[in-house]
This record gives structure tokens, sequence and C-alpha cells, in this order.
């Protein structure tokens, strides 16, 4: 008899199934890997056992204890899983946007959940991560899971996951793709492959709004936005994201992920989550670049039923304006190719105030990058910054740049989507764009709607 001892035995072993219909006769093969059949539901399962069972082992899980964790819900579930069958009392905190199907399905469990506002910064003490770490330090005998930094979470990846797919495709793929929340899956997978076969293309999936993306080219932190997909991307870097084994990242809108999760469903029978329309998204894009006898695999995360009254229905899709017609603007690139080529004027950090206020005159601009001593765009100074110093007294016309340059806010990689420019015009006057550290081009508002206006797109 083929039998397991409880659940959590059952975890893993998931089905590796070929996509038929979301991809193109002339398009590379995709291959996804059904992490939404395990035990409750998603892909977390494999790395909340993972944990919990390695606390187990090293004694810092005991008995009569409380297991905390911040979760977006799929690694609740997993946790609570794991709870149920050990007999541990669980406490979780969860962003405000996640559907009532999750909090619903935690309270099935009979854990404890604490629900935390979506949009406030990563630091504050109302975000659900910060909220988690303040109930594990106040709660007596409390075990904090802590997916977002605990290195035991993409270890449970390279030694499950990956292996998994190495083993079901014999190691004959081209590509793999895997969104990134905590980046546990795709840094997993990915540092098995680095080291097994370090040719294929680990591609990483990041939702407009989330801060991989542009950390990942530009080295430095966007203010992160809201968007509607869930267990995907962050607002604050993890540490088990390992960056060093993912070779690109690309963007996907809230759209582009519901429309590709709803075909799924509906023309290949899989029952899935945003996510996984993410991931399948930017999977099927890459099929066509690639074209026939590629091979990619991605990832399915969780299963359709945590969202039921969201996506799935189309009252709520049409509500958010998922319905109507594809609004794709395209990339910063197409913007900056349609301008006219013109000198990027800069400062150094060792110039003087007067040096930074005449290339300001002869340019007819109000603002400058400031670039470090290796000719990157590290600051900006602004006009106003300049007034204000001079009004105060805080600097002269023979002051150093650096005494008021401040952080720079606004740099943008030129593959990154022009939705993303929304973002930084909401902060910063413009948007500098850089590829390999240097910059590329500099975009104010006006340019886009110049853009726009000549695409039809207004």
């Amino acid at each position: 008899m083929r039998v397991h001892a409880n659940i959590l035995d059952a975890v893993g072993n998931t089905p590796l199934v070929r996509l038929n219909k979301v991809v193109g006769p002339d398009d590379a093969t995709v291959l996804v890997k059904c992490e939404h059949l395990n035990p409750s539901g998603s892909i977390k399962d494999r790395m909340a056992v993972h944990i919990l069972n390695v606390a187990e082992q090293r004694g810092v899980i005991r008995p009569g204890g409380t297991i905390v964790e911040n979760t977006s819900g799929n690694t609740g579930q997993g946790v609570a899983m794991w709870a149920a069958v050990k007999g541990y009392r669980c406490v979780f905190t969860m962003p405000d946007k996640m559907s009532t199907e999750k909090v619903n399905m935690l309270k099935a469990f009979g854990a404890e959940v604490i629900i935390t506002p979506t949009d406030v910064p990563g630091d504050s003490p109302q975000h659900y991560v910060e909220t988690a770490k303040r109930v594990a330090r106040e709660t007596p005998n409390a075990f904090y899971v802590n997916q977002y930094h605990n290195p035991d979470n993409p270890d449970a990846h390279e030694h499950s996951t990956a292996p998994e797919i190495w083993e079901q495709t014999q190691g004959k793929f081209d590509v793999f793709v895997s969104g990134a929340g905590t980046g546990g899956t795709v840094s997993g997978v990915g540092r098995f492959l680095k080291k097994k076969a370090p040719h294929i293309r680990v591609v990483g999936v990041d939702p407009i709004g989330s801060v991989h993306y542009h950390y990942f080219y530009t080295k430095t932190m966007p203010t992160p936005h809201v968007y509607k997909v869930e267990g995907i991307g962050e607002d604050i870097l993890c540490q088990a994201t390992e960056f060093s084994v993912i070779d690109e990242f690309h963007q996907v809108n809230d759209k582009e992920s519901f429309t590709m999760a709803r075909r799924l469903v509906r023309e290949e029978g899989l029952f899935v989550g945003g996510s996984s329309g993410s991931n399948v998204h930017i999977a099927v894009k890459l099929a066509k670049q690639l074209g026939k006898g590629k091979t990619i695999v991605t990832v399915l995360p969780d299963n359709g039923s945590r969202y039921i009254t969201k996506f799935l229905q189309d009252g709520w899709m049409r509500d958010y304006g998922f319905l109507g017609s594809d609004r794709d603007l395209g990339l910063v690139e197409d913007v900056l190719a349609a301008k006219p080529r013109a000198e990027v004027f800069t400062a150094a950090e060792s110039d003087t105030i007067a040096h930074a206020v005449d290339r300001m005159r002869k340019a007819g601009v109000s603002q400058l990058p400031v670039l470090d001593a290796h000719r990157r765009p590290a600051k900006m100074i602004h006009e106003l910054d300049i007034l204000r110093g001079l009004q105060s007294g805080a600097i002269t016309n023979d002051s150093t740049v650096a005494a008021i340059a401040q952080p720079i806010g606004g740099l943008i990689y030129p593959k990154a989507r022009i939705e993303e420019l929304f973002r930084i015009f909401e902060t910063d006057q413009v948007a500098v764009v850089v590829d390999a550290d240097a910059i590329a081009g500099i975009i104010s508002k006006i340019d886009v709607i110049d853009f726009m206006s000549r695409r039809g797109k207004l």
C-alpha cells in the first residue's frame, strides 16, 4: 500500500504540464509546474513545511508554542496546515488587499488573522511585516517564520522544486520563468540551475508597482505603489531573494496577469490564481521571441479557489477596468526613441553652485542629475533647493553641488513599462533613464504626453 503518514508528506511531486491553447504553433514549448495542486493549494507548502521541519529539528519550535508569520495568504495556509498536524497555535498578519477567501481559509484552520493596511511604507509599524515582528516579540514561546529573510526559504526550492523540474525535463529546457515575491522560488531554483546548467536563463517576473524590477536594473529603491495581483511582487527587498542567480526581470501589469489567468482556466482547464497569469504571460511572450524548438518552464503558484470573488468574476474585472481595451503604452525606450536627440546636461558633486546654475540656464532645465566619482547618476540638484539654500545662507555660489544635492528618486531602465513613469512623475519632475550605469536620457511629463498623442493613445 502507498499511504502517506500525514498530509505533510503529500507536499511536492506536482505534475509538469504542456500548455496548448495559449501558446502559438510557431512558439517555443511552455511547460507549467502545477504547484496549485499542493495540499493547501500553493507552492508555499514547500517552503512552509521545510522551514518548520528544520525549526522543529533545531528545537526553536517548542510544544505549546505559537507560530507567527506575515503572509499574503498562501504561506499562511501552508503554515496553518503544518500547525494543525503538529498541534501548534498560529497568528498571521495580512494586508487588507488580500481576498476574503484567503482570510477565511486561514481561520478555518483555527488561526488568528490580523488585517493591516496595504498602502503604508515598508518600515511603518502598521506594515504587515512589522506587525508580525511585534506580535512575535510580545508573544511568549513564539516562533517567527520570517519567510522574507529566512535562508531556509530558497533552500526549500533548491532541494525540492528544482530537482523535480530537472528530473521531469531531464534538464532539457532553455528558460525558467518565475514570479518574485519573497524571491524564494526564483532564487532556489535559480541557484540549482546555475550549478547544474548555467546556460539556462532564469527570468524573474515582477508586477508594476513592486520593487524587484527597478532594483535589479538600477540598484536603487523605487517608491512602490499598490497593484491588484496577489502573491507576487513586494514593496521591500527580501534577503530570501538572490539577485545574482537571476539573469533578467520582466514586468507585467494587473490586466495582463488576470487576463492570462482567466484564459488558463477557460482554455487550458487550469484553475489557478493571478500570479500564475503573471508567470504565463511572460513565458508566452518569451515563447514568441524564442520560437519553435526551445522550451520554457514556469510555475503556477496557487489555486483559483482563493479568487472566486475577485478576478474570476466578470463584474469585479469590469469594476476595475480590466475588461476594457488593452492600453499597453510600450516601453520607456520607445519614448526616448521618439524624442529629438539632445545632450544630457549633468553636474558633478565637486562642481560649484554657480557652475550648476550656469548649466541649468544654458540647458533650459530646472534640475540636473549629479554624477558620482565613477560618473554614475547618484543624486539630483533642483533649482528650488538652490533657491532655498541661498535664501537661508546655507550655501553660496562657491559651495559645492554635494552640499544640497538630494538622493535621485527617478531612475528607470529603458526596458521598463511606460506605466512606471507615472509613478515617478508623482514625486519627481523628470525620469532619469539609466542603462549600464550611464544616463541614456531624460524624460519629462510633456515627453510622454507627446509620445502618447502621436501614437493615438490619448
